[in-house]
């Protein structure tokens, strides 16, 4: 498949349905540092977009035995990158995988890239890019669920850590940027 000509784009002028990127469409959250070969990546549903802290960010969410969360946690960086839906496949393969177990990226058959301003890469196949860096990181504190209803989420009791990344850059088509 081709890839899709990027243009930087501003946070807040972006043409996007945050719901839609996130539960139907999907991102690929990656952490790591493309350079030195040090990253993963997995599928992720869950997150939000906005203004914290006078800044634009990006929350996702990673439970602690995700391959991925080692690299969370040891790097500084991370990005999420949307697809058209013709990748569908790729990204039910990138989060049903464990990076630690076989070279999920290269059997996806997406092509890892540099990021434009952090160390963890992106996908040439993307069509949106975020491009983070970690301001802030939690675990879930089911003592503060004010639904009960949240806990069935958590049957083994694997609570989220949930991070906050800085959006220092966007890219994406130019279907993505506002009029």
């Amino acid at each position: 498949m081709d890839t899709p000509a990027l243009h930087d784009l501003t946070p807040g002028t972006l043409r996007i349905d945050p719901m839609t990127l996130f539960e139907k469409q999907w991102f690929l959250l990656t952490a790591g540092d493309f350079a030195t070969g040090r990253y993963n990546t997995m599928t992720v549903a869950w997150g939000s977009l906005g203004t914290v802290w006078n800044k634009p960010f990006a929350q996702v969410f990673c439970r602690p035995q995700r391959h991925t969360y080692r690299f969370l946690e040891s790097f500084p960086t991370f990005t999420l990158s949307a697809f058209r839906p013709a990748y569908r496949h790729a990204l039910q393969l990138l989060g049903s995988k464990s990076g630690k177990d076989s070279n999920k990226i290269a059997e996806s058959g997406l092509t890892p890239v540099a990021a434009k301003t952090v160390a963890a890469p992106t996908f040439a196949e993307a069509e949106l890019v975020f491009e983070c860096r970690k301001t802030h990181a939690q675990f879930l504190d089911p003592k503060s669920f004010q639904d009960p209803a949240i806990e069935s989420n958590y049957p083994t009791r694997d609570y989220h850590c949930v991070y906050f990344g800085e959006i220092l850059a966007v890219r994406g088509i130019a279907a993505y940027a506002a009029t």
